[in-house]
């Protein structure tokens, strides 16, 4: 298989790392920058793409009581322009809060939707900011506190840094690794799994968190080995994308088994196993039984790119 071209991979825009070192400059950056607004864990849209506001409106938003004060995150800059979150929790989500602020923050976060549904709909530019964006607002939510004393943290380096207020100690986002593989057999069939707690019909490809002191393609062998009972080989990388629900990336791989009729699932994770030759794959997607990933998941772009084409489902 080619390396695969996945949607959250896409990018736009230049970090611009090093100008997180400077302050005064990124307060300059946000009063002429483009402004994106998460709240709640969901993004202000307009039409299909994210609502892009300039910092006079953001200042407007913060005085309308709708919003906490929130966290301000640069996410890079192009042609000239930075580009910035605004990561925010919205009144409504809060028992003190009153009801005047209540119904502005509900009339609000009408227009607030998750990257979920509107990922597959975003130019490059805006899928690198919705991507950035989201990891780092759920890394701030959970990272308030230093895990060395237990002191209050301060968001700094452009939100790409928390800092403790103690001890001064220095803390940074994490990026849990995941591989997902698509396992063929030599008469190309392609074997997928599910998963108990998935919707009806839904299958997918194999995947699972990478273990401490493990290398990519020792945790391919061991998901599929644990998951179906399958020795693999000719293990061989696809392409990567980030998966911020909430702190993942996806690694994706190919691989091969000699030994089809040995797959059965492991009964806890996965409940159920199939192998599909391309037309019966073509078949079950259109009479319904077979429910495929998200458009915008590494899974379902594997399973299009061995099938050939997109699939429609």
């Amino acid at each position: 298989m080619k390396p695969l071209e996945l949607p959250l991979a896409r990018a736009g825009i230049d970090r611009a790392g090093e100008l997180r070192l400077n302050p005064t400059h990124l307060a300059e950056l946000w009063e002429s920058g483009r402004i994106l607004h998460l709240a709640d864990g969901k993004f202000a849209t307009a039409g299909e793409g994210l609502a892009l506001f300039s910092s006079v409106e953001i200042a407007a938003l913060e005085s309308s009581s709708a919003f906490y004060e929130g966290e301000r995150i640069f996410l890079g800059q192009l042609d000239g322009t930075g580009y910035f979150a605004w990561c925010t929790q919205s009144v409504s989500a809060t028992e003190s809060a009153t009801k005047d602020s209540i119904e502005k923050a509900t009339d609000l976060l009408q227009h607030f939707k998750t990257l979920r549904e509107i990922g597959d709909d975003l130019s490059d530019l805006e899928i690198g900011l919705a991507v950035h964006s989201q990891a780092l607002a759920n890394w701030h939510h959970t990272h308030r506190f230093c895990p060395k004393c237990g002191s209050t943290t301060t968001s700094s380096n452009g939100g790409s840094v928390r800092r403790c207020d103690a001890d001064g100690s220095e803390h940074y986002p994490r990026t849990d690794p995941a591989m997902i593989v698509l396992v063929t057999d030599r008469a190309d069939r392609i074997l997928l799994g599910r998963q108990k707690v998935w919707v009806e019909g839904r299958y997918s490809n194999f995947a699972g968190f990478v273990d401490a002191g493990e290398s990519f393609e020792r945790c391919v062998a061991r998901e599929v080995m644990e998951e179906a009972n399958l020795p693999v080989s000719e293990i061989t990388y696809l392409g990567s994308q980030p998966w911020p629900f909430p702190a993942s990336i996806m690694i994706a791989f190919s691989a091969v088994t000699d030994s089809p009729e040995l797959a059965k699932p492991d009964g806890e994770e996965i409940v159920d196993i199939r192998w599909f030759t391309r037309a019966e794959l073509s078949t079950a997607v259109a009479d319904g039984s077979l429910n495929l990933p998200p458009l915008m998941s590494v899974s379902r772009k594997m399973i299009e790119a061995w099938y050939g084409q997109p699939l429609n489902s």
